[in-house]
Formats: C-alpha cells, sequence, structure tokens
C-alpha cells in the first residue's frame, strides 16, 4: 500500500493542472492581443493629437535641435516627417512592465498573507480579472488620447494585481516535485492561448470580409471583437477557478496560528540562509539575462525579417508562430526532463542549444550569396523554440523552490521582477546595438550573448531541486489518512 501512495503522490495530476493553467491562458491571451493592438491604436491617435504633433515640429526646428537636423540631413530622410510619435508608443508600451516590477511582488506578498474561505490566491483573481476583462474591452473604444491612457494604466495596473496570485496557483497545489512538470503544463496552455491571439485578429477580419461582402476592411475594424474575445476569456477563467479549482481555507488553523513575527520571517528575503540568498540572486540574475534576449527576439524579429530576410509583417508573424508551436510541442519533454534529470541540467542543456543553433545560422550566412535565402533561419526557430521551452518551464519551480511553500506568492513576484526588468531595459540596449552595428543581423549575435551571461550566472546556483525529503513526508502523511 506505501508503494501505491507514493506512486499516487509523484503522479501530475494533468486535469487539475490544465484547469489551473485557465487563468495563466486567460493572462497570455490579452497579452498577445495587447502588444500589436495598442501600439496602433496610439499610433492613430497621437498621430492625430495637435499637442503631440507640435512637440514634434518644436523640436525639429526649434534652435537647440541643430543637431537633431544635421543627424537626419546626414541619414537621407526629410526633417518634416519627424515625428516623436515612435517615442512617445515605446514609453507607452513599457507601462505594463513597469507596473510589474513594481506591483507584482507586492501582490505577491499580500496573497502569501491573505486569510479567507477561497484561500490565498482566488480572491485576487476573482477581483482582478473581471475587473480587467472590462477594462481591457474599453481599449480599442477609446478615441481621444487622454481617454486610452486612463483605460491602459488602469488595465495594467489591474493585471499587475492577480498575475503573480494566479502563476503561484499551481506551485501551491503541486507537490513540489512535480512543480516542473506542472509548469510545463501551463506553459503549454499558455502557449495554446499565444497561438490563437497571434491568429485572432486575422480570423475576424475573414469574417467581416464575409458578412459585409467586401474585399478589405478598415484597419483596426475587429479590434472591439479581439478585445471582446480576450475579454470573454478571462471571464470564462475566473469561472473555471471558482467552480472548478480548489484551494485550502486559508483561515484553517495550520495557517492562523503563525505568530505575525514567524510570518514577517517568511516574507523577509534576508531570513533566508545565506547560500540559499545567493543562490537566490545569482538565479534572478540569470533570468533577466535570458528574458532580455529572449525579449529582443520578441520585439525585434519582424523588423530583422524585414530587413534581412524581406519578409513583410504577416510572415514575420507566422514565423514566430513557428517558434511559438515548437516550444509548445516542448513544453511536456522540458517538465519530464526537469523532474527526471534535475531543473538546473535542464536549463543548462536549454540555454547551450538556444546558444548553440543561433551561432551555427549566423556563421552560415557566410555560404549564402542572398542570405536571405538561407533555410537554417526555420531550423534555428524551432530548435530555439524547443530549448526556451527547457529553459522558462523549469526557471519558476527553481526559484519557487528556493523561497519554500510559505513563500510561494512572494518569490512568484521575485521572478516577475527580474523577467520584466529585463523586458523594460532589453529594447533601450539592443536598439542602442542596432544603432551602433547598422544592422538587425546583430540581434544574433546580442541573444547569445544575453544567453551566456545567464548561463555563467546559473553555475553559481546550488539551490532549487526539488525537496524529496519534503517528497517523503507527503507520503507518510498520506499513509497515515489512509490507514485512518
Amino acid at each position: 500500500m506505501s508503494e501505491k501512495i507514493k506512486q499516487t503522490a509523484e503522479k501530475l495530476d494533468v486535469k487539475k493542472t490544465l484547469l489551473i493553467g485557465f487563468g495563466f491562458m486567460a493572462s497570455s491571451i490579452a497579452w498577445i492581443i495587447y502588444d500589436p493592438y495598442v501600439t496602433k491604436l496610439l499610433k492613430r491617435l497621437l498621430m492625430a493629437n495637435d499637442t503631440v504633433t507640435g512637440w514634434s515640429e518644436q523640436l525639429a526646428t526649434g534652435s537647440s535641435s541643430d543637431w537633431l537636423t544635421r543627424f537626419m540631413e546626414s541619414q537621407g530622410e526629410d526633417v518634416s516627417t519627424f515625428t516623436i510619435v515612435p517615442l512617445l508608443i515605446g514609453i507607452i508600451m513599457t507601462f505594463d512592465n513597469m507596473f510589474g516590477v513594481i506591483f507584482q511582488p507586492a501582490f505577491g506578498k499580500l496573497s502569501d498573507r491573505c486569510r479567507s474561505k477561497w484561500g490565498k490566491r482566488r480572491p485576487f483573481i476573482f477581483i482582478g480579472a473581471p475587473i480587467a476583462a472590462v477594462l481591457f474591452s474599453l481599449i480599442p473604444l477609446m478615441n481621444t488620447v487622454p481617454s486610452i491612457m486612463i483605460i491602459i494604466i488602469l488595465f495594467v495596473f489591474v493585471m499587475s494585481l492577480w498575475r503573480s496570485p494566479v502563476v503561484a496557483l499551481m506551485p501551491d497545489l503541486t507537490p513540489t516535485k512535480l512543480r516542473s512538470e506542472g509548469n510545463a503544463i501551463i506553459n503549454l496552455c499558455g502557449g495554446v492561448a499565444g497561438a490563437f491571439g497571434m491568429i485572432l485578429g486575422q480570423i475576424f477580419v475573414v469574417i467581416i470580409k464575409a458578412v459585409q461582402g467586401v474585399d478589405e476592411v478598415p484597419d483596426l475594424t475587429e479590434a472591439p471583437l479581439v478585445f471582446g474575445t480576450g475579454a470573454v476569456f478571462m471571464i470564462i477563467a475566473t469561472i473555471v477557478l471558482r467552480y472548478k479549482v480548489h484551494e485550502e481555507d486559508s483561515r484553517l488553523p495550520a495557517h492562523t496560528n503563525e505568530t505575525k513575527q514567524d510570518e514577517k520571517e517568511k516574507l523577509n528575503l534576508k531570513a533566508l540562509p545565506k547560500e540559499a540568498r545567493v543562490s537566490l540572486i545569482f538565479m534572478l540574475v540569470s533570468l533577466f539575462f535570458i528574458f532580455s534576449g529572449a525579449n529582443a527576439i520578441q520585439t525585434f524579429f519582424a523588423l530583422f525579417a524585414d530587413e534581412i530576410l524581406h519578409k513583410t509583417t504577416s510572415q514575420a508573424t507566422m514565423m514566430m508562430l513557428v517558434f511559438a508551436i515548437a516550444s509548445m510541442g516542448a513544453a511536456v519533454p522540458a517538465g519530464i526532463c526537469g523532474k527526471k534529470f534535475g531543473r538546473k541540467k535542464t536549463i543548462l542543456s536549454g540555454m547551450f542549444t538556444f546558444i548553440s543553433i543561433f551561432i551555427v545560422y549566423v556563421i552560415s550566412q557566410n555560404f549564402f550569396s542572398d542570405i536571405s535565402q538561407n533555410p537554417l533561419i526555420w531550423v534555428a526557430l524551432v530548435v530555439a523554440g524547443a530549448a526556451n521551452m527547457f529553459i522558462t518551464v523549469n526557471t519558476l519551480p527553481l526559484v519557487l523552490e528556493i523561497g519554500g511553500l510559505n513563500k510561494v506568492g512572494t518569490f512568484t513576484g521575485y521572478y516577475y521582477t527580474a523577467t520584466f526588468s529585463a523586458q523594460i531595459a532589453s529594447p533601450i540596449v539592443y536598439g542602442i546595438v542596432r544603432m551602433l552595428t547598422g544592422t538587425y543581423m546583430s540581434l544574433f549575435w546580442y541573444c547569445p550573448i544575453m544567453f551566456a551571461i545567464a548561463l555563467l550566472a546559473i553555475f553559481f546556483v546550488r539551490h532549487g531541486e526539488a525537496d524529496q525529503d519534503a517528497l517523503e513526508e507527503q507520503v507518510k502523511q498520506l499513509e497515515l489518512d489512509n490507514a485512518d
């Protein structure tokens, strides 16, 4: 009987994990929709705004802007076309990452201390997701710069409220040894949602054309329908997590008997043993550089595809879909490898593979007179997509394992602090690299360098593997329950 119970404890409840994944699916599809559509909506409104137009003209023709005029003329550009709209869009599009760095760790800590009959995490989801859904559906309906700015700021704030809790839900409800497998299922859910979000706009364009009997529809016509679908996903996720996923009542004695001093100690980073704290710091550094490399690919790949491969935006999107599909296909194997061979080894193997395939692609360019015809780009996308998932699936469980069971929300916040910081810094850093190198081919050097730095950092991580002692303790408890 003992062996049977142990096998049960070591087996992932896939159905429950998939249900938990609905929350991550809703978050993923929202962000996949948000990035391309909000940039277009902002461009349309900012270009039509008289104040922004005035600022652009003043900057281009002002007495202190001779350097700008000379620079633009040296590049063969027309000074009269200068606009600060791209700069403003870039700043606004970092709001979600800035809010993530500031607020997600705070809400992660709050969820650790939450005491309710719904558990620690779900109250944040029950409040945040429906409000976020309403705000999300309003974004494409705003027709002035102030109105869309208000909705965007409110939306990214509310998303910060429930993102850490929804991510922490899986580790809370999954035995420590099975977290890599569980995170694989969660990432698979996110990948499916992301792929659906990529093609959602095109689906509605086709429907609108068929209904109206026209060959073309004005740009952004489908935006309200796309955002509305994303909002519906958030509502569905809330319903699923309310009725199909169950957390333990966090008001029970197991939670409420802790003293305030104990709780404060648990939530204090300095309370970690020195060795664990060092491992955490190096892991967060590694995450920063991992996501710096990955974010550069996501942000600038369309521009790389245009300049180097001579692809249209839609063709570049389809290429990134190949990357996403390869990632989804590798999600479950990545979780299994993390469990069988260890999280750190699996992450390292993913990093080595990612770096190697990018370097091979760059070197192979020397053998093609027309580098846009190099077929190895497809191999690079498939292999890199799979390698990226071997990294991603195992990093969050490793960070959470360092923190321990009672600090899942807090350490989820630390995780997102590192990753969102990278997503704020990397577009700026690579923008400078691109300016200095003069080619988007540098993207395939920049990313391996970022991953190489991350690889060096992770060599100093000595903690974060599944706690076998904790699993054995759980098995003993199951045996006692079964005996009763």
